[in-house]
This record gives C-alpha cells, sequence and structure tokens, in this order.
C-alpha cells in the first residue's frame, strides 16, 4: 500500500509542533524547505500496517502571499503531492482559527479537523460539539489534546479512515448574496455544456475571488465573450453588497462570518470574559429570554408602519387606475373591447399595483434590519424553536418576506441549501398572509367584528396563521420529508450603519419583481377572469333588463335594475357555471356559490377577491375593503359563522398563479405544485369546517 502522506496545517500558537511531537515520539526529522529558509518537520512511521508520513507546514493565519511561510504554506497545499490535510485548531480560540479553516475547505481536498488544547478550553468552561461541528464543516472533527496525548490514537485512526473513503465535497457556503450569483453563473456554465476539470461552483468562485490562472484560462475561450459581463454583473453585486470592491476583503469578510456562525452554532462558554460592543448588543438582541419579545416588537412595529403608512398613496393609486380605466372606454368606447381593457387589464393590474406601497414600506424595513446584521442574528436566535417544528432559522427570512409577497418569498428560500429543509419552507410560506390577502381580511373584520376589536382580529389572523404554518412544518418533517436535522452554519456579519445605495438596491429589485408580477401573471389572470364573467352572452337577458331600466326614472332604481343584471350574467357566466359546479364542495363550509367563485377567482390573484364579491352581491366591480355599501350587502346575505369559514379558508389556500409559478421552479418539479394544492386544500377547508362549526355556536 502507498504511503499517506498528511499535510499538518494550522495558525501559529495552536499547537501544532507539541502535536506532532507527540505522534513522532522523537522520531522527528527538520530540514528547510527548497530555496528558503523556512523551517519544515516531517516524521514518517507506521501504523495499522500503513506508513504515514506528516508534513508539518508553516504556522499561517491565512493562505495568502503576505509573508514567506504564507507562500510556502500555500504552494504546498496548492501544488504538491499529499492525501490529505489535518488541519489543527486552538479549541480556546475556534472562532478565530476557523478562518484559516474556511479556506482550506477551497481547496477541495480530504481533510480532518483536530480540536487541540481540549484540556485547556474545559478548563476554562468551554464546551464544544464537535459533531455538529463535523456536520456544518462537512469534514470530521477530532478533539485532542497534544500536551496530554489524548486523542491522539483517534486522530490517526480516523485519517487513515478517511484515506480509504471517496471524497466528499465540504459544506462551506457563503451569505445569500453571494451563493446567489455563484448559483446565476454555474446554471450559465451548465446550460452552455462548459467542459472544466473543476466544479461549476469551484470555478465560479475562483473567478469571483479574481484567480489570475482561471482568468486567464478562461479569457481565450469563446464562452468569454457572454460569460464576461455576467461575471461583471456578479462582481458589482458583492461590491455593492461589501461596500468595497477589493474581493480579498469581502471574501474575507464572508470567511469570517462563516467561521462566527459555526461558533455559535457549536460552542457553549460558561467562562466570564470583557465583551466587545458587538457582543453587547448581541447579549441583549438575542438574548434568551428578550431577544423574541424584542423581535416580535420590532416586527409588530414593522407592520404597523407598512399598513398605517402604506394606506395614505393607496387611494392617490386607485383613483389613477380608474380614472385610467375611464379613460381607456372613452378611446376604445363601451363595446367589448374598451370593457376588455379598462375592466379585464387595467383593473386588474391596478387592483396589485395599488398595494406597492405597502409592498416597498414592508420590503424597505426588512432591507434595513437586513443590512444592520440584524436579521441573521434573528435566524440564529430562532433556529432550536424553528427545529422543533422541522425548520432551520434560515427558514425565518423566506417566511418573513412572505408576508410581503409569496413571490420573492419562495426565491429567498434558496438560502436554504438542504432540499428538505427549502421543500417544507416552500410548503409553509402560503401560509404568512400576503399583502394581497389584506383587503380580504380588512373587509370582513369591518363587517362582522366591532370597529374596536377590528386591529385585533387582524393581529390574531397573521399570528394564527404562522402559528398553522408550523405546525403544518411539522407535521411535513414527520410524515413526508424525513430525516435527520442536517445543520447549516448562520454567517453572523458583524453590525454596520444601514447602507443607503444597499437598501435602495434592495428594495427597487424588489418593485420591479412585484410590478413584473402585476404586468404578467395578473394580467392575464385578470383577462381570463374577465373572459369567464363576461361569456357566453344572453341577448334576451340583456334586452329584457335594457327595457326595464328605460321604464325606470330614478337613479337609484336604474342602478338596482343594472347590478340585477350583472349579478345574473355572472350567475350564467362561465365563471358562474364553475361556482355552482364546485358550490356542493363548499355547503358544509357554509360557503353559497357567489363565495366560491370569488375564492376561485382569488387563485389567479388574491387581490381580486374583494371586486369579485362586489359584483357577485350586486354592487358592481368598483368597490374596495372599505365600501360601506359592500359591508352592509355583506351582513345582509353572509352569517358570522361563513365570515369565519371564508377568512380561514383565505388564509391558508393556494397562493396567486404567480407565486404557484414561482413555487413550481424553486421546488424543481410541476408535482410538488400538484402536492401544493392538495395539501393547502386539505388544510384550507379542514380548518375552516372547524371554525364554521365552533362559530355556528355563537
Amino acid at each position: 500500500m502507498n504511503e499517506l502522506i498528511i499535510a499538518l496545517v494550522g495558525q501559529p500558537n495552536v499547537g501544532k509542533s507539541m502535536l506532532i511531537n507527540s505522534i513522532a515520539d522523537a522520531r522527528l526529522k527538520v530540514g528547510n524547505f527548497s530555496g528558503v529558509t523556512v523551517e519544515k518537520a516531517e516524521v514518517r512511521f507506521m501504523t495499522q500496517n500503513r506508513s504515514i508520513k506528516i508534513v508539518d507546514l508553516p504556522g499561517t493565519y491565512s493562505l495568502n502571499d503576505y509573508t514567506q511561510d504564507e507562500r510556502v504554506t500555500k504552494d504546498f497545499l496548492e501544488n504538491e503531492h499529499y492525501d490529505l490535510i489535518i488541519n489543527v485548531v486552538d479549541a480556546t480560540n475556534l472562532e478565530r482559527n476557523l478562518y484559516l479553516t474556511t479556506q482550506l475547505l477551497e481547496l477541495d481536498k480530504k481533510m480532518i479537523v483536530a480540536l487541540n488544547m481540549m484540556d485547556e478550553a474545559h478548563k476554562e468552561g468551554i464546551c464544544i460539539n464537535h459533531e455538529q461541528l463535523s456536520s456544518i464543516l462537512g469534514v470530521p472533527c477530532v478533539k485532542v489534546s497534544a500536551a496530554t496525548k489524548r486523542g491522539i490514537g483517534k486522530l490517526l485512526n480516523r485519517a487513515i479512515d478517511v484515506s480509504l473513503f471517496p471524497f466528499e465535497k465540504s459544506k462551506l457556503i457563503y451569505s445569500d448574496v453571494v451563493e446567489e450569483e455563484v448559483e446565476k453563473l454555474s446554471f450559465f456554465l451548465k446550460q452552455k455544456r462548459y467542459k472544466t476539470e473543476l466544479a461549476y461552483r469551484d470555478l465560479v468562485l475562483k473567478l469571483l475571488q479574481e484567480n489570475p490562472r482561471i482568468y486567464h484560462k478562461m479569457h481565450d475561450e469563446p464562452i468569454w465573450l457572454e460569460f464576461s459581463p455576467l461575471l461583471k454583473e456578479a462582481l458589482e453585486h458583492l461590491y455593492l453588497h461589501h461596500e468595497t470592491k477589493d474581493v480579498s476583503e469581502i471574501f474575507a469578510e464572508e470567511r469570517a462570518a462563516f467561521a462566527k456562525g459555526a461558533v455559535l452554532e457549536t460552542v457553549t462558554c460558561k467562562k466570564s470574559v470583557s465583551k466587545n460592543v458587538t457582543e453587547k448588543i448581541d447579549a441583549l438582541l438575542i438574548h434568551q429570554f428578550f431577544g423574541i419579545p424584542i423581535f416580535i416588537f420590532l416586527m409588530w412595529a414593522l407592520f404597523q408602519l407598512t399598513f398605517e403608512l402604506g394606506s395614505i398613496p393607496m387611494d392617490w393609486i386607485d383613483a389613477f387606475f380608474v380614472a385610467l380605466g375611464n379613460y381607456a372606454k372613452t378611446i376604445f368606447g363601451e363595446g367589448e373591447l374598451g370593457s376588455m381593457i379598462a375592466d379585464g387589464a387595467i383593473s386588474g393590474v391596478g387592483a396589485v399595483v395599488m398595494f406597492l406601497p405597502n409592498i416597498v414600506i414592508l420590503f424597505f424595513g426588512i432591507a434595513l434590519l437586513e443590512t444592520t446584521g440584524y436579521m441573521a442574528r434573528v435566524a440564529f436566535l430562532l433556529d432550536g424553536f424553528f427545529h422543533r417544528f422541522g425548520l432551520h432559522g434560515k427558514s425565518f427570512i423566506p417566511l418573513v418576506t412572505g408576508f410581503g409577497c409569496s413571490v420573492p418569498a419562495y426565491m429567498s428560500a434558496r438560502t436554504l441549501k438542504n432540499d428538505k429543509d427549502r421543500l417544507i419552507t416552500l410548503f409553509i410560506i402560503g401560509f404568512m398572509s400576503c399583502g394581497a390577502k389584506l383587503p380580504v381580511y380588512v373587509l370582513f373584520a369591518g363587517a362582522f367584528f366591532a370597529g374596536s376589536n377590528a386591529g385585533n382580529v387582524l393581529f390574531f389572523i397573521y399570528i394564527a396563521g404562522a402559528f398553522i404554518g408550523l405546525i403544518a412544518a411539522k407535521f411535513l418533517k414527520v410524515f413526508v420529508f424525513k430525516g435527520v436535522d442536517e445543520p447549516f452554519v448562520m454567517e453572523m456579519p458583524k453590525y454596520r450603519l444601514p447602507s443607503v445605495r444597499l437598501i435602495w438596491h434592495t428594495v427597487v429589485t424588489k418593485a420591479v419583481m412585484y410590478l413584473k408580477k402585476a404586468g404578467t401573471f395578473i394580467l392575464a389572470a385578470s383577462l381570463l377572469i374577465w373572459f369567464a364573467s363576461n361569456y357566453p352572452k344572453y341577448p334576451t337577458i340583456e334586452e329584457s333588463y335594457n327595457q326595464k331600466i328605460e321604464l325606470v326614472s330614478s337613479d337609484e332604481e336604474k342602478a338596482t335594475l343594472e347590478n340585477a343584471k350583472a349579478q345574473l350574467l355572472l350567475e350564467k357566466s362561465f365563471l358562474g357555471m364553475l361556482g355552482k359546479s364546485t358550490d356542493v364542495l363548499f355547503q358544509p363550509i357554509g360557503f353559497d356559490w357567489k363565495m366560491t367563485v370569488a375564492l376561485e377567482s382569488g387563485l389567479a390573484a388574491k387581490e381580486v377577491v374583494v371586486s369579485t364579491l362586489g359584483v357577485l352581491y350586486a354592487l358592481g366591480s368598483d368597490v374596495d375593503e372599505g365600501n360601506e355599501g359592500l359591508i352592509s350587502e355583506l351582513q345582509k346575505q353572509i352569517s358570522f359563522a361563513s365570515s369565519v369559514s371564508f377568512i380561514i379558508f383565505v388564509m391558508f389556500y393556494l397562493p396567486c398563479m404567480a407565486a404557484s409559478v414561482v413555487f413550481m421552479k424553486e421546488s424543481g418539479s410541476y408535482k410538488y405544485l400538484v402536492y401544493l394544492f392538495v395539501f393547502t386544500t386539505v388544510i384550507a377547508w379542514g380548518l375552516a369546517f372547524i371554525g364554521y362549526r365552533i362559530a355556528l355556536l355563537f
């Protein structure tokens, strides 16, 4: 069997020399590396009938070219032959030492992390969950003490085992912005079927770190012409988030954040030490008892701001689209074309754009919390709580985003690298009530609950939705996406003052994404609903009502007849037929065919539920959640129990068409969309039935 060559790597003063002496037992050979005065130590010995050679590389804080020691170590690791790396770290100062570990993981070599000085760590009250750390890094971690020689035999045994097993990539991950760009660039290379010895991820990371050799190689290839602009755009995105154009500084921050996150998840410390400013802030914000109440208060304040400020420009936007629709009818006439453009396209798109101020305010608040570094800490804070429900702490970001809009929420679930964690999160994002559901809640809360309690009802709706989502996640974890929880490191960036440029970039990007939804999916859905609610035509009925309208004199009577005509025609339309054909399924939860149609129209976009109710209850489509006539009519025709059932069903059934398409893309298969439809419908119907029966008692 060939000799097993091990590279011993670590920062200065981590006990490497003592460790190799403990292993060598006075069989150490000392010399110099070729061409330099840097000392190297080697040891050869036999164990388990295996010849082993260990090369003790110079201590270095990082794999840079700043010092001769660093250059020698880097050159050896990148160019010389060896079978695996033993990375020696100081267990009493793990965060600083893991910075070098992250660079070693980037080399894609077989590796073991030796947690040295464990005897001192125990004296200082430091406890390290080495199994958890192994899961996070993706390489074995072994506790050792060079001073007492404890764990040395286990370390050598693991080294032999690792050398015999196939290589497995590490689990080193970076911040969301880096991972997003890596995914984009890797996907492009995959589409082009670019041939390379490196994995696409490794190649992209080297390019983002401006590796000269990789740049030189790709620069002379045809793909560079298309790839270069994408790479430039990716780097600009990194520059914006890190407020520097020095990629070495950017990735230094990334590695430091990874190291800090790994330590926070695996190390518990009982010792008393002086704290820096960041630690003092963290002591309050991620406090065991005060952390969550502080977070709930901040989110409550954000939602209050979202609803209060966002409601101010909504009337202006609504008035603009009403005027635009009327203007369209003056151009295209009152006929079919004018109705399709004004009542279908403009009205449908306007219903979405009207909520743009709410979305902008919400994303502004979230971006503000993210850029200061607070959101990452909340994810860490909730990690233990979320794990009880089969979720990971990083699920928090897409779930919170889901309160604004499900589309970006589904996309932000990409930060979860484990497929099962990501799928569970995707399945419950819809339970976080998006902004499009707000008009329905406001309408029914105002109609069926006292004004003083309406705000409390809204708060309860949002909290209840999130709570049921967590229970659903637990169900999925236990019965569907089974498996042992796989830990992930959550990056802990340093606290920063909010970046105006970064917040602007984030808010504009999300707003544009939201408007694209309005101009594509919602536009198509609005036109489809318009067609389904206006066809087939019934000339006889229209003529009969027109004659009656001509015979009455008062405007009120004319309006009543016009609405009655609209209601009858809608009942006989394709949309009405659909509602009546499925009405039997919804009768047990207190719905009539009109409520059924409103729900079904909400499959395209939740924003059109209110306007559909307005048409169905003979008031016309130009109504909103604050319309007193609609509220009065609902109170007459819908029971309190049915209203409770309706709210519950809206809380949990399938998200809008745009979100559903994005869900399908992010989940990776159309079959998951079918599962989501069944899953959400069963939960919505079941909980609506329970709510209906309980409400009947009152």
